[in-house]
């Protein structure tokens, strides 16, 4: 085999080379010649072009075994930024990351995300120039925008599909907005999804089989099956929120059905049955407020809300067999309250062979789940072979 076929399919092979240096251990050149299988001549001419594009530097030197010790070099994660965006019902949370997914800037604004897509993106855009202006930046230094949706997306097209709570965004075309506007690819996806790989590249990278469960506005999923992000067939795989939950009977949901998991455990939801109960609750803030506050009324609602949660998890352990479920969205912050409702459902139900190793737990990334995974969705795209090439011909 010949050393162009070793090195891939780029115009030099430099991007496959790349790939090795992704994970920022840092190589001498003799080094990545062993492991690509490359001679040392022409591993110093694809190094020589990664470091002309920033994406590599110096990181000191190695032992040496005498003579000169040999310089090591290691990914350069400030050399190019990510546009990070979450987008949920009602916010829009905006992050300037590095490559690594490090945040160096950030803003979140309350705005609904019914607002529609030119308004909703051109804020984006507005203030992810502010956030540039604000470190220093250019936009020439963005490489790619990784965007979340509050409802299903074709991730494929980065197209959203009929999602309920967004009139004007179905199917409009996300990526090429951005490109058009920021001339950068874009990469969407479903809110939770994001929320999915930003926690466990957070708390669980080894993680083959995780369930992250978002408790907000509304209450949706995103999951990991040996270790890939399972999106379905229409980007609606693990859109928990409309599963029939059996106390629910004679109460609609904003889907049409009656008796949905959302229309009875989200943060909203929760804040109608106390105020039928007389207490000054209108939204989800307000449900914290007096859980945190002791009152017992709102606590015992928090709880039996995670126990409809539990009745829709008990089938998903079933069906996924996941190690380790993961509680976020707004609403985790009740902490205990909400997940030990969710606990005394699971455990009780569920096979024990399901349950004997699962643990279930509150996020770890906490609100910038989200942007984490956004940035993270965003980096994979840009320090692909592909786009390292297309950087290198250009």
């Amino acid at each position: 085999m010949s050393e162009t076929q070793r090195g891939g399919a780029g115009p030099s092979g430099a991007s496959e080379l790349f790939q090795l240096l992704r994970d920022g251990q840092p190589y001498t050149r003799a080094e990545l010649a062993e492991r690509a299988g490359l001679a040392r001549s022409t591993v110093g001419l694809r190094v020589d072009e990664l470091l002309g594009l920033g994406l590599i530097a110096p990181v000191g030197e190695a032992a040496s075994s005498g003579g000169r010790p040999p310089s090591q070099f290691a990914l350069n994660p400030g050399a190019r930024l990510v546009l990070a965006v979450d987008c949920g019902a009602s916010h829009q949370t905006v992050v300037l990351s590095d490559l690594s997914s490090n945040i160096l800037a950030s803003d979140l604004q309350h705005r609904p995300i019914s607002d529609g897509p030119e308004r909703v993106l051109e804020h984006v855009v507005d203030t992810a120039r502010k956030l540039l202006a604000s470190i220093g930046r250019s936009e020439s230094d963005l490489i790619a925008a990784g965007i979340g949706l509050p409802g299903p997306v074709e991730h494929a097209t980065g197209r959203p599909v009929q999602p309920p709570i967004m009139p004007g965004w179905d199917g409009f075309d996300v990526p090429a907005w951005m490109m058009a506007t920021l001339g950068i690819p874009a990469l969407v996806d479903n809110d939770v999804n994001i929320m999915a790989i930003g926690e466990r590249t957070v708390a669980f990278p080894a993680t083959q089989d995780l369930l992250f469960v978002k408790v907000a506005t509304g209450i949706g999923s995103g999951i990991f099956s040996g270790g890939a992000l399972q999106r379905g067939a229409q980007g609606t795989a693990g859109d928990l929120g409309h599963v029939r939950v059996s106390r629910g009977d004679g109460v609609r949901c904003d889907c049409g059905n009656e008796g949905c998991l959302e229309a009875m455990a989200s943060g909203p939801a929760i804040a109608r049955q106390l105020r039928d109960q007389g207490l000054d609750a209108r939204t989800s803030a307000d449900v914290l407020e007096l859980v945190a506050s002791g009152n017992e009324t709102a606590i015992a609602a928090v709880r039996q809300a995670g126990r409809d949660i539990g009745e829709v998890l008990t089938t998903c352990v079933s069906l996924i067999n996941p190690s380790v479920i993961v509680i976020g969205g707004s609403m985790a912050d009740a902490g205990e309250h909400l997940i030990s409702g969710i606990h005394d459902v699971v455990y009780a139900r569920s096979m024990p062979i399901a349950t004997s190793s699962l643990s279930i737990v509150l996020s770890a990334a906490g609100e910038a789940a989200g942007v984490i995974g956004a940035s993270v969705l965003a980096s994979e795209h840009a320090l692909s072979p592909q786009s390292v090439d297309a950087l290198l011909a250009s």
